[in-house]
């Protein structure tokens, strides 16, 4: 299911960082401060325009970057991180498509300045959406295409020499979709009558019983003269490893493997790679120091099993959205803290980032609670015939490329999803997947790469090349609605046959029925608390048989309800959330918390003070 809106803004926030070192051409570094490192946080309140010109491109014509914005016309008080369009209430911008202008004021600190520190000054964005132009000082620094991911630019040469004066940042955002962007998309018109030294580290661990090999490779981009040591530290702070120059291996002997929530007692399990460059820059010597959280552990796929570290794995999950009241995909500290202990809760191991990859910070709880995640690229809604063509193929590598970069370094991301429902029936749709398929391969050979489908088994030309078959159906409720006794038959001759042809493991990536809070109905009818229940238990009845053989996993529709562009069927949004949007439990999450629990205390994987827990949170 894809969410149906698209909205705009600076979701992920945006961050000016000092750096000797960030980046790289082998990965972009998360923005974490060390020795040598600072960053100032440019979240807050932005100044705002929106473009209602008949082109759109008033702002390009009078170039409002070459002086405040609040000089060439009126701007309003915006928040970053958030979506514009759930802000005001001024109903032009709920559903505003174009040009929009962001702008801040920032005064730095004067050692940010001051050239002959060898400093560089690098601003960073977590996420824009969907085409970004920013300036400096009314200078052009960078040009993005693709939301949810990150992107950076070195202003150092920009700033130097203005000590005291506020540095200006100017951001020009599109969020049209066109058939070519990823996620594609149209416009219908509604008036048409007719209708310097930069260091990056890529890591990866293999393991035996009783020693891991962490595999590194550190990336230096600037000066030629300089030396690398590496240090591996448990969560103690003792050295288990120590390693110099840019490639090489560390051996651990018994290490501590990062294991999901409910599957250890101690899951989430991370190391600290402490990585230090030195080298000479105008007779000074320089340091930087980046400090990357490792964890070790492996994925396997074999015909009937998901494996990491050697055990099953089955996926008891959600799927979710970023999105909330008023801040929309805005990023949010209590609601990400929430979300995660409703995870808990529910006894949820998993979920999938549907249908883009979410926040950087949202990644590193799941690394550090154990949470297993299905990354996804915003690869939804790609249904036109002319979205296969190689100008979407070659950004959908791309986009494939900057998430690889950006998470390829995670423990809970054990497989990458390149899209979600497309229109994998149509020809053009085979050799598009396998070239896809085969480039996030390349790019990263330790993860198995799928896609979620809903198209008809024996018509699918993508699911070949995939390494897990990743479904959705929604049986008694797009099919046959209100027919909860189609579901046994319909599941499992969904099952028997997408195994029958390709012979790998299935998820039930999406399965659900929309309630509205507070709506009861006895007998079951749609729309109600209680259909919502009695459609999940059809469905449970069906995994239970299957997941004897070769079901690895089960992922609910949706985590909470989420706003949509409107329509006939959408009641404010969609209501498929086990959760309301506010976080507030249905009847169908008690169902869904028993259900997980169980899962969790009949694994044999499951130490006893696990299962012990279990036992008490029921």
């Amino acid at each position: 299911m894809a969410a149906g809106a698209s909205g705009g803004g600076m979701a992920g926030g945006c961050r000016l960082l000092l750096l000797l070192a960030a980046g790289a051409a082998g990965g972009m570094l998360y923005p974490r401060e060390s020795p040598s490192r600072e960053r100032k946080e440019l979240g807050g309140l932005w100044s705002f325009r929106a473009d209602f010109s008949p082109g759109r491109d008033a702002g390009f014509v009078q170039r409002w970057y070459r002086q405040p914005l609040r000089q060439t016309g009126p701007v309003i008080d915006m928040p970053v991180p958030a979506s514009f369009n759930d802000i005001t209430q001024d109903p032009s911008l709920e559903n505003y498509i174009g040009w929009v202008w962001y702008e801040k004021e920032v005064l730095l600190p004067l050692r940010w300045l001051q050239d002959d520190l060898n400093t560089r000054v690098v601003l960073r964005f977590g996420s824009a959406h969907y085409y970004s132009i920013v300036w400096v000082n009314g200078v052009q620094v960078m040009e993005h295409e693709g939301g949810h991911l990150p992107f950076e630019a070195d202003i150092s040469s920009v700033i130097q020499g203005s000590p005291g004066i506020p540095c200006r940042i100017t951001v020009a955002l599109n969020n049209t979709l066109t058939p070519h962007t990823l996620p594609p998309g149209s416009i219908q018109y509604m008036n048409d009558k007719t209708r310097d030294e930069r260091m990056g580290i890529y890591s990866a661990a293999g393991r035996s019983s009783s020693f891991a090999m962490v595999q590194y490779q550190v990336s230096v981009v600037g000066s030629t003269l300089y030396s690398l040591s590496l240090s591996l530290r448990d969560q103690e702070g003792k050295v288990v490893a120590t390693g110099d120059g840019p490639a090489g291996e560390l051996k651990v002997l018994n290490p501590n493997l990062w294991w999901p929530y409910l599957m250890h007692e101690n899951p989430g399990y991370r190391y600290s790679l402490e990585v230090k460059m030195q080298t000479q820059a105008n007779g000074a010597l320089l340091e930087d120091v980046y400090t990357l959280p490792v964890g070790i552990r492996t994925v396997h796929v074999t015909s009937t099993q998901f494996l990491i570290n050697g055990r099953p794995f089955y996926f008891h999950g959600v799927n979710k959205h970023e999105d909330a009241d008023i801040r929309g995909k805005g990023f949010d500290w209590p609601l990400v803290v929430k979300d995660f202990n409703l995870l808990r809760w529910l006894g949820a191991n998993s979920f999938r980032t549907s249908h883009y990859p979410y926040a950087e910070e949202i990644m590193d709880l799941c690394d550090a609670y154990g949470i297993v995640v299905i990354d996804e690229c915003p690869g939804v809604g790609i249904k036109m015939s002319e979205s296969f063509g190689n100008k979407s193929l070659q950004h959908h590598l791309v986009v494939m490329e900057e998430l690889i970069r950006r998470d390829k370094n995670r423990p809970s991301v054990v497989m990458w999803s390149v899209a979600n429902e497309p229109a994998s029936e149509l020809p053009p749709a085979g050799y598009y997947f396998k070239t896809v398929i085969a480039h996030t391969k390349a790019l990263d050979p330790s993860r198995p790469v799928t896609f979620v489908t809903d198209a008809n088994y024996a018509l699918d030309h993508g699911a070949p090349y995939v390494d897990v078959i990743c479904v959705n159906s929604y049986f008694s409720w797009y099919h046959d609605p209100g027919h909860l006794e189609v579901i046994p038959l319909q599941l499992t001759t969904q099952f028997e046959n997408w195994y029958k042809t390709y012979q790998k493991p299935i998820i039930q990536s999406e399965y659900g029925a929309d309630s509205v809070p507070g709506l009861h109905s006895d007998p079951p009818l749609m729309f109600s608390e209680e259909y919502q229940k009695a459609m999940l238990r059809e469905y449970h009845s069906v995994f239970d048989k299957k997941r004897k053989e070769y079901v690895i996993g089960e992922l609910i529709w949706n985590f909470a309800d989420f706003m949509t562009n409107q329509g006939t069927t959408r009641v404010l949004g969609n209501k498929k959330g086990i959760f309301t949007r506010q976080r507030q439990p249905k009847s169908a999450a008690f169902v869904l918390r028993e259900r997980y629990w169980k899962i969790a205390n009949e694994s044999s994987c499951l130490p006893p003070i696990i299962k012990s827990h279990a036992l008490f949170l029921k």
